[in-house]
């Protein structure tokens, strides 16, 4: 009998040992898509495709409500969000029209027979013409606004580049085109920024310094070596040397970026795998092991704040930073618990609420795509 008792005390210690070490997740959808119950990456499939489009084909032509973020020189600067913006007018502020049309292009280029193509298309060619990136342009110029945006509007601007640059179609190939001369002055405005920057910027929302340089870098390793060169010395100069990052004090109520993981998630792009396990141990000791003992997903109390909301899109930045990090490192861990991340707001997104539903989408869908692939 006593044997018995034995083998069942550590049959059960064994199993709760397991679990612990392991998160899964079991939350199925059929409108949302089917969501992974392993380590694997939650696959972006077509529901998801279908589910997440309609935030972003939305809000790109909605107008209003609208934060301008604009610095006003005298009385003639009071203009409309389309006169300011005729490209990126929609989704509330400018950064989230640009990731929207990042949304509707990745989704276009990766499902090239998705049901609405014509009409998203049809969105894109409207705001994405050579004239209305001229204007944008001119914005930029203005001695006000210089700095509009920076990094975090940039890092988007960038990534929507990337996306254009690799769709390979006439359609494709056309708005690349078209917003080819504001993609080189956000290099240059890039390049130019981090250079005269001392010191990082460590918060958990826009103006984080790891996740403008970490998108920058994503388009820079393919079409700027120049940019490349400069963030990856920079970073050096940043984060080498950064030890015991205290992500146990994170997240802060308006957090949408965990200013550790993006770090983290940056380094592993600059660093070879090696040098990346030796500085990840000091940055984060004993993360890589127990990933899960530091971080639990957050919640949301009241989907109405917009500042309150931004924590569901810091599950959906974790996750991407944790698939990132997971993949490079072929790390069971953190791939479970970048899946349950993603899942804790995944299902919550379509609130109706329109503090969430302008911008939420893109980080979902980035998240997706991070595990898509090694870096």
């Amino acid at each position: 009998m006593k044997k018995l008792i034995l083998i069942l005390l550590v049959f059960s210690f064994s199993c709760n040992n397991k679990n612990n070490n392991v998160a899964t997740t079991t939350h199925i959808d059929v409108n949302k898509g089917d969501v992974v119950a392993d380590t694997t990456p939650i696959p972006l499939d077509g529901k998801k495709a279908t589910y997440l489009y309609h935030f972003a084909y939305d809000c790109l032509d909605q107008e209003y409500p609208n934060k301008l973020n604009q610095v006003l020189g005298d009385g003639t600067y009071l203009k409309t969000p389309q006169q300011l913006h005729p490209a990126f007018y929609g989704c509330f502020d400018w950064h989230s029209s640009v990731h929207g049309h990042w949304t509707l292009v990745t989704i276009l280029k990766d499902f090239p027979n998705f049901e609405s193509r014509d009409a998203v298309l049809a969105k894109l060619k409207a705001t994405l013409t050579e004239s209305n990136i001229l204007k944008e342009i001119d914005y930029f110029d203005d001695q006000y606004n210089k700095t509009f945006e920076r990094t975090y509007g940039w890092a988007w601007l960038l990534k929507l580049a990337e996306s254009l640059k690799e769709w390979d179609t006439p359609e494709g190939q056309q708005l690349s085109k078209n917003l080819a001369p504001l993609t080189a002055l956000i290099e240059k405005k890039c390049i130019a920024f981090f250079n005269k920057l001392n010191y990082p910027i460590r918060v958990g929302e826009h103006p984080n310094t790891a996740f403008g340089m970490s998108f920058a870098l994503d388009y820079a390793k393919k079409y700027s070596p120049e940019l490349e060169q400069v963030i990856i010395d920079k970073a050096k100069v940043f984060y080498l040397q950064d030890e015991g990052c205290p992500i146990t004090w994170e997240p802060g109520g308006f957090d949408f970026l965990s200013p550790c993981l993006q770090e983290a998630s940056l380094m592993a792009k600059v660093l070879p795998k090696t040098e990346y396990i030796k500085w990840l141990d000091a940055f984060l000791p004993n993360f890589r092991h127990n990933p899960s003992q530091f971080i639990n997903t957050v919640e949301v109390v009241d989907k109405t704040d917009g500042k309150m909301a931004h924590l569901d899109g810091l599950n959906f930045s974790r996750a991407w930073c944790l698939y990132e990090m997971g993949l490079i490192l072929d790390n069971q861990n953190m791939m479970a618990l970048a899946n349950t991340h993603f899942n804790a707001s995944y299902d919550k997104m379509d609130s109706g609420e329109y503090a969430g539903a302008h911008w939420l989408a893109s980080f979902a869908l980035y998240a997706l795509k991070s595990g898509a692939h090694k870096l």
